[in-house]
């Protein structure tokens, strides 16, 4: 793993607005949820191994379009400002992005023996290694490329940033970002991740509808009781 070396800037006070912050979490927690039930589940068991196969499926499919969004709206302005800066970066996404490829080939390994246990050993000791590179990856970009972030851009330029990728994601696939993320928060992060999102739904155009329907389906039901009562009345919906 190489580290990304600051550059020299201007006296501007740093931004401080992290938009890694709450989509890392997100993925971290689900990442290392899947890892554990790829480990735990039993190979007899049909249904609940085609269970998580497909979860594992979707995670993968997240996962690629996170590093897709980074590509697009973070190392292509981070490029502009300080050329050289993303290599690093990228060279760890098209790894990943190679990862992605031998995984779903260590599933289909699994769906293609009625004796899985031997394959699902293989499928959960690679998967293991990806979980390993990405928190890696994940931890140097708070660490490393924030900082250098926060320091070429003003917080009204990172948070346009955060905005354009959450424009791009299509109403339903909110749902699932939603269902990884709200858990993951604590909950400060929580409210306001949320708050934001009807923020940039009302600037949108959406139906006050669609924020409904985000909180009914893709946040209430993988909150406690208790965190769900504390986030509602924060936003001040009906729990």
């Amino acid at each position: 793993m190489s580290y990304l070396s600051p550059s020299p800037v201007d006296a501007r006070p740093p931004a401080v607005h992290d938009f890694y912050g709450p989509i890392h979490k997100g993925l971290r927690f689900a990442l290392c949820g899947l890892l554990t039930r790829l480990g735990a589940v039993d190979p007899a068991d049909g249904p609940a191994v085609a269970a998580v196969l497909a979860d594992l499926r979707l995670q993968l499919s997240i996962s690629a379009e996170h590093l897709d969004h980074e590509d697009e709206e973070i190392h292509h302005v981070l490029e502009a400002r300080a050329p050289g800066a993303s290599r690093a970066l990228a060279q760890d996404h098209a790894h990943h992005r190679a990862s992605f490829v031998a995984l779903r080939a260590a599933m289909a390994a699994v769906e293609a023996t009625e004796s899985r246990g031997p394959a699902l050993h293989r499928l959960y000791l690679a998967f293991s290694r990806f979980v390993a590179e990405d928190l890696a990856h994940m931890a140097e970009e708070e660490e490393v490329t924030l900082p250098v972030m926060q320091a070429l851009f003003t917080d009204e330029e990172l948070l346009a940033i955060e905005g354009r990728i959450q424009a791009g994601i299509p109403p339903e696939a909110l749902l699932t970002y939603a269902r990884i993320m709200a858990p993951a928060a604590h909950p400060g992060e929580r409210l306001a991740m949320l708050a934001g999102v009807r923020e940039g739904m009302i600037r949108e155009g959406a139906p006050p509808e669609a924020f409904a329907v985000l909180l009914a389906h893709g946040v209430r039901p993988v909150l406690a009781d208790a965190d769900w009562d504390a986030l509602a009345a924060g936003l001040g919906v009906a729990a």
